[in-house]
């Protein structure tokens, strides 16, 4: 049985967990989430926990089974307080705006790239060169932080580009005059 998937989940106050055959929605203050179930996989809502639980103890039910209990746990906190990423915009002359539901960001093209949010992603410009990507979905919060990231990847040698705030990028050395 998976360590993780044993551990129940607490519904805080004003969180509903309904199970509707193979689709458990999560609704919250943020929002509402659904999630398809894997079929070996069962969720049970008892009092304010929810409980997951394989069908049988197969290797491959043991994955399923702390992976759905993850799932879910993060359907509940994002309704309850949400996820964010931070990007930073590094290099002369990079900075974003906030173009109606999206962004119009300035990253060394001629052009300018305009990128309008995906609907339950809400896009914030602190001073030009940082980006918040809010959400109650993680995986879409990700999805779209590594979208606007892929539109203007660091590159290895000064390190300019749109990376995540607590990002590393580790630069390499030019070349060296003999």
């Amino acid at each position: 049985m998976s360590r993780i998937g044993k551990k129940p989940i607490e519904l805080p106050k004003g969180v509903t967990v309904a199970v509707n055959g193979r689709v458990v929605n999560v609704k919250g203050p943020k929002g509402t989430l659904n999630h398809n179930l894997h079929h070996d996989i069962d969720v049970k809502v008892e009092g304010q926990t929810v409980v997951v639980s394989p069908k049988s103890e197969d290797y491959d039910m043991r994955r399923y089974h702390g992976l759905t209990r993850t799932l879910v746990s993060n359907m509940v906190h994002g309704v309850t307080t949400g996820f964010s990423k931070r990007l930073k915009l590094v290099g002369v002359g990079y900075r974003a705006a906030p173009a109606g539901k999206g962004l119009a960001l300035s990253l060394g093209y001629s052009h300018p790239i305009n990128y309008d949010a995906p609907a339950g992603i809400e896009l914030k410009v602190e001073a030009q060169t940082t980006i918040i990507v809010n959400g109650a979905d993680k995986e879409l919060v990700g999805q779209v932080a590594a979208k606007i990231r892929g539109f203007r990847a660091p590159e290895p040698y000064h390190g300019k580009g749109v990376r995540y705030e607590d990002e590393v990028i580790v630069t390499k050395v030019g070349k060296a005059e003999i």
